[in-house]
């Protein structure tokens, strides 16, 4: 490759668009270790028992029950918001509002006094976060063609690691300088760059294919089949039908009943060991006798730098062995994350040194798994219901290890941390079945219109 194609490749990055998703990204990062491990960390220190931690777990559930609620962000404008801002941004401003006042009065509530106020407001900035999530994954599809997705994916994923390194890292050094009402309050007011970046940014008209235009006949036909229905009712099934109906039957009818079955079994299974490892790295770090200053550098600076890299080494095996031998690679490299996780827990006095190889290879497996399964996946969206498809996916894939993940406190109290890391390498076991049949067996999904 020439350097002058290299310079025409690199000036996609100049592009207005993909720099919003830089800032973009980290607004969708920043609150989710808010209510997973960094809370866990919090909890611990404020003497919450490890089985009550692994509960709090099923906050992040949110995240997979979006599906629920996706149609509503696809189809429904919000009184004045979605005029004035566009009705992705809108709904992206209302929910980074949502998680700014949930993390405001996180920070005034102290755990240990009030768990139940903690936990709902837990629930208020995860619901919040999966929301913003819906309506800016599909401003992300709809905003630019294809050939500039792969530039705002990027964009996205950095703006989205810097965000973990300042609610993970960032989080847990003001609280073990300052605590965690000072903590949580930064961590508030660092919401308003995801509000700034929609106030700024521009939103652009979405199409519609030809599977879509199939689809909304269905909507057509209901409302000449039901003219003698009272208005008011015909208006919201019509609504409905468009809403919920017609993204699932499109997705269907795209890849047939069998291969789509397939899929969302893929995606449902492919994250679920890490997940349910997740939820227990901190209190394992402090239970290890490592400080809140040493788990900040170790897990959340280095272990994210560690991620960066499993990025870039996946780019250039994803290019070299294609999509289904990388998703094969990164389940692999993760679950000897794991067995070596199970090896520092057998150690009786471990360094610091031990700890960062575990994070080196976890956290390799996991860029390089992450950044596969966005490949995989982006194929499958259909841009007429981006929000509703695409939340599909999102709500899907954390399922199963969110749902495991509320065990895992009790699995440690009754296995111990060296059995609890060899279980959660078991869970990679269906993941890296399916990848290899994925090798033998391509989906070829079709493309979305």
């Amino acid at each position: 490759m020439t350097l002058q194609r290299w310079r025409e490749a690199a000036r996609v990055y100049a592009d207005a668009r993909v720099r919003g998703l830089l800032f973009l990204g980290f607004s969708a990062g920043l609150p989710f270790l808010l209510v997973f491990t960094t809370l866990s960390a919090w909890l611990a220190q404020a003497g919450v028992s490890r089985a009550t931690i692994g509960y709090f777990s099923w906050v992040g559930l949110t995240y997979s029950l979006k599906l629920f609620w996706s149609p509503v962000v696809d189809r429904l404008p919000l009184p004045l918001l979605t005029t004035w801002l566009g009705r992705r941004r809108s709904w992206m401003l209302l929910a980074q509002c949502g998680i700014a006042t949930g993390l405001a009065l996180m920070a005034f509530n102290d755990p240990a006094q009030n768990l139940e106020r903690t936990a709902l407001l837990a629930v208020l900035v995860a619901f919040s976060s999966a929301t913003q999530d819906i309506a800016l994954d599909a401003y992300r599809i709809e905003c630019a063609p294809s050939e500039q997705q792969g530039a705002l994916a990027a964009a996205y994923q950095l703006g989205y690691r810097i965000a973990l390194i300042v609610a993970g890292a960032g989080a847990l050094l003001i609280a073990a300088e300052h605590g965690w009402t000072l903590s949580y309050l930064c961590m508030a007011l660092l919401a308003g760059v995801g509000i700034l970046t929609v106030l700024l940014m521009n939103e652009q008209q979405r199409g519609i294919g030809d599977f879509a235009h199939a689809q909304e006949q269905r909507v057509l036909d209901f409302l000449q089949r039901s003219r003698h229905w009272p208005a008011s009712l015909r208006k919201l099934a019509a609504w409905l039908i468009g809403a919920l109906l017609c993204p699932f039957l499109d997705f269907f009818s795209r890849n047939g009943w069998r291969k789509a079955a397939l899929i969302l079994l893929f995606i449902g299974v492919y994250r679920m060991h890490e997940y349910a490892m997740g939820v227990m790295a901190n209190p394992f770090y402090l239970d290890k006798g490592y400080t809140l200053t040493q788990i900040a550098a170790m897990s959340k600076v280095y272990g994210i730098i560690m991620t960066m890299l499993g990025v870039l080494i996946a780019g250039s095996l994803v290019a070299a062995l294609g999509i289904a031998r990388t998703l094969f690679v990164g389940v692999a490299v993760i679950a000897c994350g794991n067995l070596f996780f199970s090896w520092l827990a057998r150690l009786p006095a471990p360094e610091l040194l031990h700890l960062g190889i575990a994070i080196s290879v976890d956290n390799i497996g996991i860029g390089i798994a992450g950044t596969a399964f966005v490949a995989f996946l982006s194929g499958l969206t259909n841009s007429a219901y981006t929000a509703t498809q695409y939340a599909l996916f999102g709500s899907l894939f954390p399922l199963p290890g969110k749902l495991l993940a509320g065990f895992s406190g009790r699995i440690v109290d009754a296995w111990g941390y060296a059995d609890f890391f060899l279980y959660t390498a078991a869970l990679t076991l269906p993941a890296l079945l399916l990848s290899a049949y994925l090798i033998r067996h391509p989906l070829g999904a079709a493309q979305r219109s």
